[in-house]
């Protein structure tokens, strides 16, 4: 089955929020996904949004809403630390930018990985 692309006000928003980040824009599963030090925290899937958290923001930001859920890019197959992010989370601008540095701030502690 083919995946279906982001549309383009989900990409844009995206970009449009990470701007002044200092991080990288590569692929993944052929669409855009955002890294820092070689360890990937957000992108789209599809017409998801998605963010990699700490345990304990997974936690906060699931009992926050409820629509939160766990990426599964292909059924069965969870991504560990990653979550979906609502359209209703990430149109709030001050909500979304808070869990935005968030998963920039969990990451950013994470070891680099090394190119190949």
């Amino acid at each position: 089955m083919a995946w279906k692309k982001s549309p383009k006000e989900l990409t844009d928003c995206l970009d449009k929020s990470l701007k002044s980040v200092k991080c990288e824009k590569r692929k993944m599963f052929g669409f855009p996904a955002y890294f820092i030090n070689g360890n990937m925290f957000s992108g789209t899937f599809e017409e998801h949004l998605f963010l990699r958290l700490s345990r304990e923001d997974r936690k906060s930001i699931q009992g926050e809403h409820e629509e939160v859920k766990p990426f599964e890019p292909s059924k069965g197959k969870v991504m560990k630390e990653y979550l979906i992010v609502p359209r209703s989370l990430y149109e709030n601008k001050k909500d979304f930018s808070f869990w935005m540095n968030r998963s920039i701030a969990y990451v950013s502690h994470l070891p680099s990985k090394k190119k190949k």
